[in-house]
């Protein structure tokens, strides 16, 4: 005796959920789930229903056409009364409780052909999306009862990828796809966009200083994405604005390697080492002994590239502040003196002077009178940068 078991919905008059196995093409056992009550029925010399799919996992490319094969059978009468079809669809999706035919769902628009001679089903998709990936089932109705095969076909809608490995100094791109392409497929590949003439293996080889961007086909698909496995990296600086002392700032470095770089940074051509690896270089508190010339590189097993640098220039307030005379030592009537104020500022501060507390309008320059002293009771200054202000006041007695 052969035993066959088939899962789906039977909708019948209750339109109770059912499992029919059939144990022979004479007897069938159906068990009809009702809301409060389990009953098993045994039907003699009847056919079952039933929906057969020839696979039930599908991987496919993007862009490619799939079929999903499937036969349905069917008593050819019950209660005297010869079965006939009144509808055949195929679903993913329903509405208000019914399943949405693929024929009017907009996703699939100019899309779908069913093939429906005898007891086939077969179900085609052309064009292939990433957004088709779901379960596919196939369901009939006839004037007596309705049937849904179920579980049904899962299809996975996926791209094609270009892998990149080392060769000595040359690079093999390969084009690849978690789904198993047919045997001995035709290959497309693409350089900046460009179809390249007589490039038809799964493979191709490329110089190890190669920049440009590569994609690859099957045939009749859609080309994968664009991978450049040797491009420039290069440094982004976030905020963009001017930096000041004190602010966080970020560094980050930047490549489309394929397989993906690690990041290395070095200041003033000498090695950095960051808190953490990574592409990025993160301040929390910028100082002004940050400031400098920085820059990255990426590398893979396919080689090293290099950015350009990139200034940091970290703008404060006046920090230290000194206040020299000129000349030192006693002063002598009517000699000059010079007192200099300097300062570490960025941008370089602007100076006010002052003299016992008032302001002077110029830099001082005093000469002393004849048989006149000058005596010097206290000298101030402050400085102004566009980042903040500073204060000096040291007393000078001469």
């Amino acid at each position: 005796m052969r035993a066959e078991v088939v899962l789906g919905n039977v909708a019948s008059h209750t339109e109770a959920p059912s499992l029919h196995v059939s144990l022979s093409p004479d007897v069938v056992l159906s068990l009809i789930v009702l809301p409060d009550v389990l009953c098993v029925t045994v039907i003699q010399g009847q056919d079952g229903w039933g929906v057969t799919y020839t696979s039930t996992q599908i991987c496919a490319l993007q862009g490619s056409t799939v079929e999903m094969p499937c036969t349905y059978r069917y008593p050819y009468t019950m209660s005297h009364q010869t079965t006939e079809l009144v509808k055949r669809l195929w679903f993913t999706k329903g509405s208000n409780n019914a399943p949405v035919d693929l024929k009017t769902d907009s996703d699939y628009t100019g899309r779908v052909e069913y093939f429906f001679d005898n007891d086939n089903c077969t179900l085609r998709i052309s064009d292939l999306r990433e957004r088709d990936s779901a379960e596919y089932k196939f369901r009939f109705i006839t004037n007596h009862d309705g049937f849904t095969g179920s579980p049904g076909v899962t299809l996975s809608v996926t791209d094609l990828q270009v892998q990149v490995t080392r060769l000595s100094t040359q690079g093999e791109l390969r084009c690849h796809s978690s789904c198993n392409v047919p045997d001995n497929p035709s290959y497309v590949w693409f350089n900046n966009g460009q179809k390249m003439d007589g490039e038809t293996s799964s493979s191709l080889r490329v110089s190890g200083d190669d920049n440009n961007s590569y994609s690859c086909a099957v045939k009749a698909t859609r080309p994968s994405p664009d991978v450049p496995p040797y491009s420039l990296p290069s440094v982004s600086v976030s905020p963009s604005a001017e930096i000041v002392e004190g602010s966080s700032v970020t560094l980050t470095c930047s490549s489309d390697a394929n397989p993906a770089a690690k990041y290395t940074w070095y200041k003033e051509n000498v090695y950095f080492r960051p808190p953490r690896e990574g592409p990025q270089l993160v301040f929390s508190s910028i100082q002004s002994s940050d400031s400098g010339q920085y820059y990255c590189t990426a590398e893979n097993e396919l080689g090293t590239k290099t950015s350009q640098y990139k200034s940091i220039d970290v703008k404060y307030a006046p920090k230290v502040v000194l206040l020299s005379l000129t000349p030192t030592g006693d002063i002598r009537e009517n000699s000059r003196v010079t007192l200099t104020c300097s300062s570490d500022a960025n941008p370089a501060a602007t100076y006010t002077w002052y003299k016992n507390g008032k302001p002077l309008n110029k830099i001082l320059r005093l000469y002393s009178a004849p048989s006149s002293p000058l005596t010097l009771d206290s000298i101030t200054v402050k400085l102004r940068t566009s980042w903040g202000g500073g204060h000096l006041d040291p007393s000078l007695l001469m």
